[in-house]
This record gives structure tokens, sequence and C-alpha cells, in this order.
């Protein structure tokens, strides 16, 4: 049920400042990147269903705390709050269908969605997982930062994600990641109808976007001096096409609701 739920597709309008165009929810992915190395993003989760005799990755999520990933609130429908317990997060992954010798995974225990999360306009679209048991952070798991609130992110950052690599192509077995710069919200307001807790990055000419897979997953930015995370992949209109960047829930909006929610 939830394959349904995570990975309609909607029909698409005209993009315009006045009127958000419908979208692509739950099928994002790596568009002109490259494969990551092992243990080159220690934060990136792997968010997955096993819940039908098998395991599927939906989404990917970070590592905030030994205890708690970051994800977006599209990733998990009502159904998962009653029984997280059938869907699991895989830390250290790097290709989904072998044994690294470095993964370590976690069973959910609680999943947190934002109060005022809205599923047809992606408003507030950002969740908290809580896994079973704490993480042993390692040379291949490691948490990424959260900027302080209100903070706006600028310069080059990089998403990353097990989607795929062309629009409406297959999914590689591997980690990819991405470099993207981060778009002023004034520019991208002239091409998508965006709210103040969301923030976009992309190339004016396209060719490098999250859409397939990376749902949920990390835009990580260094203006700061120092990673953090300052995006989740939620929504975009196509993949990678010129003028149309990729937006993401702003996390920095949520750092004060982040911290109240995992108690630190």
């Amino acid at each position: 049920m939830r394959f349904l739920l995570v990975c309609l597709c909607l029909a698409g309008v005209s993009a315009g400042p006045a009127v958000r165009p419908h979208f692509r929810r739950g099928l994002n992915r790596i568009v002109g990147g490259t494969e990551a190395t092992p243990g080159e993003i220690p934060y990136q989760l792997s968010f997955q269903d096993i819940s039908y005799d098998q395991v599927f990755h939906f989404c990917g999520a970070s590592i905030y705390s030994e205890t708690w990933g970051i994800c977006a609130g599209h990733c998990v429908s009502g159904e998962d709050w009653d029984n997280p317990n059938c869907l699991q997060v895989v830390a250290g992954e790097h290709s989904l269908t072998a044994d690294d010798g470095t993964e370590q995974i976690r069973i959910l225990s609680k999943i947190v969605r934002h109060d005022n999360y809205d599923g047809v306009w992606l408003y507030n679209d950002i969740s908290l997982l809580q896994f079973s048991s704490p993480l042993t952070f390692d040379e291949y798991v490691q948490p990424i930062a959260i900027a302080e609130q209100g903070h706006t992110a600028t310069g080059d950052c990089v998403v990353s994600g097990w989607g795929s690599t062309v629009e409406g192509g297959y999914a590689p077995d591997v980690l990819n990641k991405v470099t993207v710069p981060i778009v002023p919200d004034e520019e991208c307001a002239q091409h998508l109808l965006i709210e103040e807790y969301m923030i976009c990055a992309g190339y004016p000419d396209g060719g490098s976007d999250a859409c397939q897979g990376d749902s949920g997953g990390p835009l990580v930015c260094s203006d700061t001096g120092s990673p953090y995370l300052a995006g989740i992949v939620s929504w975009g209109y196509g993949c990678a096409r010129p003028e149309t960047p990729g937006v993401y829930t702003e996390v920095s909006y949520f750092s004060d609701w982040i911290k109240t929610h995992t108690g630190s």
C-alpha cells in the first residue's frame, strides 16, 4: 500500500509563480552526478520497507543522532505510524544489493511527522525517525549537523541518494551524489511557487538534480565552514529540467522543532 502512496504521480500542469505545479512525489533521483565512494557520505540512510517478504528501498534520510533520523513527511503515511516496526533504516550502506560489511540496520520504533504537514502541497514536508536501538558511529556511519534556526544556505551543496540517473530511468545499485548551487528564493519564485520553509537548488540549464528514490534524502551545504543538513529532498517539476530547480524542505526553518522532538 505504501508503494502507491509514496510513488503516486500526479498529472503535470504549467509551472509559474502564481500556480504550484503538480509534481512527482517520492520518486526522486540523482541526475548528472557520480558514484560516491564508500564512507564518503556517512550521514546517508536508506529508508526501507520490510513488510512484504523482501526489502524495498523507497526513500532516503539523514542521521541526526545515534537514535534519530531526519526524513521528508511524504515518505511516511498514516499506516506507517501505527506499525513502524515494518520499516527500517540502513546506515553505512553503499550498494543496495551487496553486503558491504559496513551496514547497520535499525528497525524503527517511532515516527514523528510535522503536525502541519500537507500531503497535497507538501507543506511542512519533514518527519523524524526514531531507531529501535542506537547506531554505532564509525568511519562509515556519522551524524550530520543542522544549522541554527533561521540560517539561510548559500553556495554549492551536495545531494545524494540511490535514485535513477535519468528522468524515468532505472535506479542505480550504488549511492550517487551531485553538486548543485542554492538558488535564491526570489529567483526560484520566478519559476515555482514556494513557501518560506522551502529552499531551491539547481543550475539554470538543468542537468543536475535529485529525483526517483532520493525523496527524504540530504542536501548538505558548507557555507558555515563545516557541512550541515540544509535541505530534505521534497519535490520537483520533472527532473533536472532547465529553469526548474529542485525544491527541498529548508531544515533551518525547523531546527527548533527538531531539537524539541528529539530531546537534543
